[in-house]
């Protein structure tokens, strides 16, 4: 799926040209890490850090089911995942905005689990249950996918922000 790509020039230095789509996907897919952020029930915000597969034009996280993140998707399922670098004057942060949706069809739990265990090595292997994964020291886990609505990103260096809209 190719967004709209959009140059917020308020944002962006006088001669900055907008991120294309590609990088930014690829960055989604070859991230470590991402922060999760959720709504408690309450109103107040929930961040945690965590792992993630890019697949299937969505960036998808797992979960315990007593883990707060999933208790806040119970009520909220709508989140935003972050990535990027902490420098000042160089890398791409990116926001991906949508709503995560639950994972549990067997077939494509297994495709995510074999790149799970690609992307993070063998200590991160996943085998499919019932609903989701289970490893053998961590549990059963939901799985989610986000599908991005949009997608906010600000290069450092040659300060651009870029949006990409999906819908």
């Amino acid at each position: 799926m190719e967004p709209t790509t959009q140059l917020d020039a308020r944002f962006s230095a006088q001669n900055a040209a907008a991120t294309p789509w590609a990088e930014a996907r690829e960055q989604l897919t070859n991230a470590e890490t991402y922060w999760l952020s959720t709504v408690r029930a309450d109103g107040r915000p929930h961040v945690t850090t965590l792992m993630g597969v890019w697949q299937d034009d969505a960036l998808h996280f797992c979960t315990g089911a007593e883990e707060q993140k999933a208790r806040n998707l119970e009520g909220n399922r709508n989140c935003v995942l972050t990535t990027g670098a902490s420098a000042l004057h160089e890398g791409l942060d990116l926001m991906v905005e949508g709503v995560a949706e639950r994972v549990t069809d067997p077939v494509r739990l297994k495709r995510l689990a074999d790149a799970w265990e690609a992307k993070y090595t063998a200590e991160w292997h996943f085998d499919v249950g019932d609903q989701g994964f289970v490893n053998a020291h961590g549990g059963e886990a939901m799985v989610f996918a986000v599908a991005p609505a949009k997608v906010l990103g600000f290069r450092k260096g040659d300060y651009a922000q870029t949006r990409w809209l999906f819908r």
